[in-house]
């Protein structure tokens, strides 16, 4: 290694960059000069040469020994806190979120370490002409075992918000067979039902449909609202026949798979109506303006975002909001706030969108609660956000510019991921106190019982790819995982929600243990809990400090799986696994499923006293389907999730990583069975009760 390569490694490494890092067959790796420039550059830390080098490492020294009080410091309950140098022998005064004194006195001379209050939540901390917030966070983040009438082992379902079905919704799932479907998992015994990311994605550009690209983090998707609940059934039909829009929306509810572009232009239309009809009425609008009012200048700023959108849209600008005319790339500028004033009707009408859907979650959770869940809703949390999107245009000082995330190559994806989002910068985590952290977070569970933290390895380290470069030469950045954990366990106290951390792939070897010890559930996928021999691991074995579940939105379903669908679409996407023969090495693996099935007796349960040596047919998959449930609801996990496909032994995934839809249709599926009856039948009757008898009777 030249000396210029150990100096940028250094820089490398105090600015938080691993160097070496260790891939999904731990085998040690390197990330080679020109990869960690580009990634250093990214991040505002010039290292072309000695002398900027030089000058990076300077500016992160003088960061690190600043005297400035940060705006937000963030300790355990109990503990304490060390502060800048500066603020020795400074008068100090604590206060709680009430404005009443908490502590207050005087630091000595040698004096850095400022006891913290034992009580967890937010303080004001003057320290003499400064003031900052000071985050004091439990032990751990609240769990299963805090929930108030929960059953001891409770389970619940998994579904793709987009994919229900009820008579009327016009092609895409909405809120209101949401609440349905909550209605139908509770009548069969379940305390949760976790949902797909309800983010907002982007108005103007409905082809943008994936769940996990979204436009922004901290709002909500305004095509899951249902026109019917904005003025009645009476105003809905009125406006349908208005625009002779019935048989459109006849054809589109009866799709096989989702056409987002027509049914969200058909559901906007029908919206935008309605907010003309119903902002006539004056106590609606002074009713909008005043929740705008209380929503602050971050709502306001996306309400922008999409009527900006809508207008360069029209004016043949369709990419994100760098392509849009320079003066309009600051959201505080003068020329955002004409266009706003000029077009405040179209500004009015996103905000009026946002406000339907979080009363729509709103009743969604509520209705959940209301029919028996001890936990209700768990949302979706995705890892990062389109770069062109509202938050990225909203909180640029926040967020990363020049880096995408994704993932290194593993044993999901040998080519490795380029995600194309953005998500914080850790630098901007800091400088920003949190702010759009903890604005995310509070979004996620304001209406809901937990939150699913989608890669949750992004609260530690994020595989991040320089623009222009190939998913394989990207480095892993450091994250401040520590005050993360601690914000999150805060708002999970507050909001009352359980915490479950997307924790496949590529792991470190202590991470698991760092997320158990914060109560941040794991998540355990049946395909992936083997031996060393291949063979299933018994359920008992499973982690207790993790969620269990039969499969995932990106991975194959039982049925699939079973059947070897799954091994057709990845042949068909170019995705198989090149040498190997994978229909022979999926016959051997049924027989070890088969077998396992068997030893836990869930396969019995499912269906008489099957022999293990003789497994049903890759046709025959609705004993398999029963068995898998049980199979899994046996785990010691403190809660155990069954995605609807697998109640219902549906052979076709959610969503197949990597191909374009023109290769699989991601995201497009839709459920066979309206919300409401969506457990009625007899494999999820069967299903159901193998998932509640295993958790119930399990010791």
């Amino acid at each position: 290694m030249s000396d210029l390569d150990a100096r940028l490694a250094e820089l490398a490494g105090q600015a938080g960059v691993d160097v070496h890092w260790r891939d999904a067959n731990d085998r040690p790796q390197e990330v080679a000069p020109p990869t960690l420039r580009a990634v250093l550059d990214a991040l505002g830390l010039p290292c072309a040469n000695e002398g900027d080098i030089d000058d990076s490492l300077d500016r992160l020294r003088r960061e690190r020994e600043g005297a400035q009080l940060p705006r937000l410091l963030v300790a355990d309950a109990g503990g304490s806190i060390a502060l800048p140098p500066a603020h020795a022998l400074r008068h100090y005064r604590m206060e709680d979120e009430q404005g009443s004194p908490v502590d207050e006195g005087t630091l000595a001379a040698d004096e850095r370490m400022l006891r913290v209050p034992a009580i967890p939540g937010y303080y004001r901390l003057l320290l003499g002409e400064d003031e900052c917030t000071l985050a004091v966070a439990p032990a751990r983040a609240f769990g299963v075992g805090d929930i108030a009438g929960a059953h001891s082992r409770p389970w619940g379902v998994a579904v793709q918000l987009s994919s229900l079905r009820r008579p009327g919704d016009g092609g895409i799932g909405d809120f209101t067979a949401l609440e349905q479907c909550a209605r139908a998992a509770a009548t069969r015994g379940a305390d949760a039902l976790a949902i797909s990311p309800v983010h907002a994605l982007f108005a103007a550009a409905p082809e943008r449909y994936s769940p996990y690209a979204p436009s922004s983090r901290l709002f909500l998707n305004p095509l899951y609202v249902d026109p019917g609940r904005v003025g009645g059934a009476s105003a809905l039909r009125t406006v349908i026949d208005a625009h002779n829009l019935r048989q459109e929306l006849a054809e589109l509810e009866w799709l096989e798979l989702i056409d987002w572009p027509r049914a969200a232009r058909a559901r906007m239309t029908l919206l935008r109506t309605l907010f003309e009809w119903s902002t006539a009425d004056s106590k609606l609008t002074q009713a909008l303006c005043a929740f705008r009012k209380a929503q602050g200048e971050a709502f306001e700023r996306h309400a922008r975002f999409e009527a900006l959108q809508v207008h360069f849209r029209a004016h043949d600008m369709p990419g994100g909001w760098q392509a849009w005319p320079a003066e309009y790339h600051d959201p505080a500028g003068p020329a955002v706030a004409t266009f706003a004033r000029e077009h405040s009707r179209e500004v009015a009408f996103h905000a009026f969108l946002q406000w339907l859907a979080m009363r729509g979650l709103e009743d969604a959770q509520h209705t959940a609660r209301a029919s028996g869940m001890a936990i209700g809703l768990i949302s979706d949390l995705a890892v990062g956000t389109d770069p062109g999107g509202s938050q990225a245009w909203s909180h640029q000082g926040e967020l990363l510019h020049g880096l995408s995330v994704g993932a290194p190559p593993d044993l999901l994806n040998r080519n490795g991921q380029d995600w194309g989002l953005t998500t914080f910068s850790p630098a901007g985590l800091k400088r920003s106190g949190y702010a759009g952290y903890l604005a995310m977070l509070r979004t996620a569970l304001a209406h809901a019982g937990g939150v699913r933290i989608d890669h949750v390895l992004g609260l530690k380290r994020l595989w991040l790819v320089p623009h222009g470069h190939g998913a394989t030469e990207g480095a892993y950045v450091r994250y401040p995982i520590e005050d993360m954990l601690r914000l999150l366990a805060i708002e999970s106290h507050r909001n009352r929600a359980i915490v479950i951390g997307e924790d496949l792939g590529t792991v470190p070897a202590d991470f698991r243990q760092r997320l158990g010890e914060a109560g941040v559930l794991g998540i355990r996928v049946l395909w992936f809990e083997r031996a060393a021999d291949r063979g299933f691991i018994a359920p008992k074995h499973w982690s207790p400090e993790a969620m269990a579940t039969t499969s995932t939105h990106d991975v194959a379903t039982v049925a699939g799986w079973w059947s070897g669908r799954d091994i057709e679409w990845r042949a068909r996407a170019g995705l198989a696994e090149p040498g190997v023969d994978e229909i022979a090495a999926r016959a051997l693996d049924r027989d070890r499923l088969w077998r396992a099935l068997c030893a836990s007796g869930a396969a019995q349960d499912a269906g008489g006293s099957p022999d293990e040596n003789r497994p049903p047919s890759p046709e025959d998959v609705t004993p398999v389907a029963i068995a898998a449930a049980g199979h899994v609801a046996r785990a010691p996990a403190p809660l155990v999730i069954v995605p609807a496909e697998d109640l219902l032994a549906l052979p076709e995934q959610p969503n197949l990583p990597g191909p374009t839809d023109a290769l699989h249709p991601n995201w497009r599926r839709r459920l066979p069975e309206s919300a409401a009856l969506l457990f009625d039948g007899p494999v999820a009757q069967a299903c159901c009760a193998a998932v509640a008898a295993a958790r119930n009777n399990a010791s």
